[in-house]
This record gives C-alpha cells, structure tokens and sequence, in this order.
C-alpha cells in the first residue's frame, strides 16, 4: 500500500511523527509511506488552496517533502508532482494537536486535506488527538493516538465503508483526551456542536501602540448531544464520523421549492 500523509501542524509537529509511524504500521513492510506537509503552522486554514501564487516545494528526505501551502495545497502537490506516477491508495492527515471535533471540523485544516483528497477520488481519513486534563501532561500526549491508530485505520479499509459517489466519503477520527490504557473503543457518530463555544476576537494593543486581534476559541469540554463526536471523546471512546464535502441540506429542498412558487 502506498500512503501520502499529511497535516495542518506543519512538516515539524510531533503529531506528524505518530502519523508516519500510523501509516508504517499500516502499509506494512512492502508498502510505502509519503510525506507532503505545510513548511509552516497552517491551523485553522480549512479547505483554502493558493489559487492565486505558486507553492514552493522541497525535497527534505527520501519521500519527505515540505511545501509553503495549505493541507489541501499538500495533497494536490503530493497526487500531481510527487506522486504523479504512481498515486496513494491512501491519505492520512494529522495526527492534530486538538481536537476537530464538533464545529472545530469546519475550520480544520487537517480536514481540509482530506477534503480535498475524497475530491480528487482517493481514500482520505483525517485523524486528531482531543487534549485533556488526562492526557495533556503524559509524556507522549499522543499516546492514544500512537496506540489505537493503525488498529482504526485498518478498521475503516474495509471496502463498504467507501463508495463512488460524486462527493466521496471520508472519515474524521478524535482520539478521546484519556492515557492509550483508557480508551474503551470506538464509536461511530455524527458531527455535534458545542452550544457555548465559539471562536471570538480580542483586541490587544502592542508597546507601538498598534491594534491587534487574536482569534481565540472557546471551552473545548462543552458536552455534545449524545452519539456526536465529542460526546464520544469525552466518554472515552474514539470518534469516527463519515462525511462528504456536499454541503447541500437536503431535507429543505422541497421546502424551499414551495417558498419560491
């Protein structure tokens, strides 16, 4: 199996390092693992390409390439120039420091990658580790991530779970906020939202005398609906949420269309 990885953290981040070692384990002795990452932090960035200048990209190591882009900018790089040839079966993005769970997903840009890779047809599971008081000072706060990974991965291979419609599948996985002992297994579960968060601008001036914004989230424990992702999370149990880039809903189609008689 020939596997492209990547992130939203940058070419540097410690959730990298466990993703590479996710996707060894998965790819297996014969299998390949490629690695096309953000040079740069790009958090928060979702779905963004650099429609309007070019990506630089740079070869750091055999199959490790950086790219002064997006996560989505990172796969289109990794299917169109470092794998042009011959094309993942599989892309992993994260292992993301946090959670994308809830609402955070919609600005995840270690979703975005994944996005952008059911888009272009290839197999795409988006994979992020929920901080915690639990887990956020053990030496590896990954550890959940690091151990139940390659088991998810390989759970999710299964050929039902994927199928050829326009707007093709893809998963995003939440590693609960627990040590890897902890972890009581995993749930599949819809997208849910957090009623008391959201993402807010505070102003600081700086000793110029300048105005700035920082953009801060909200509470990250704030509990979901039951069988919502980080309902899950926060039970203990990895999340598993399908999705597809089809933002239409559906169930007011028909509404709409009596409105507009």
């Amino acid at each position: 199996m020939r596997i492209l990885i990547t992130n939203d953290d940058g070419i540097n981040a410690p959730g990298l390092r466990v993703l590479t070692d996710i996707a060894k384990d998965v790819a297996g002795p014969d299998g390949e693992v490629w690695t096309v990452a953000p040079a740069f932090e790009q958090s928060g960035v979702g779905h963004c390409i650099s429609y309007t200048h070019p990506t630089m990209i740079a070869a750091l190591g055999p199959r490790r390439f950086a790219a002064e882009g997006s996560p989505a900018d990172c796969v289109i790089a990794g299917l169109y120039d470092v794998l042009k040839d011959n094309p993942p079966d599989l892309i992993l993005s994260g292992v993301n420091r946090g959670n994308n769970a809830a609402e955070n997903t919609l600005y995840s840009g270690t979703i975005g990658a994944c996005i952008e890779g059911a888009l272009q047809g290839v197999r795409s599971i988006a994979m992020s580790q929920f901080y915690g008081p639990d887990n956020k000072d053990l030496e590896n706060p990954f550890e959940a991530a690091a151990a139940h990974g390659a088991a998810t991965v390989r759970a999710l291979l299964n050929e039902k779970l994927w199928d050829d419609a326009d707007y093709k599948v893809f998963y995003n996985v939440n590693f609960p906020p627990v040590p890897a002992s902890a972890v009581k297994g995993m749930a599949a579960t819809t997208q849910g939202f957090r009623l008391n968060t959201r993402f807010r601008a505070e102003a600081q001036t700086s000793p110029t005398g300048r105005k700035f914004l920082w953009v801060r989230g909200g509470p990250q424990h704030e509990p979901t609906a039951p069988g919502t992702d980080a309902a899950a999370n926060l039970d203990g149990y990895i999340s598993i949420t399908p999705m597809r880039a089809d933002l239409t809903d559906y169930a007011l189609v028909d509404t709409l269309k009596d409105a507009l008689k």
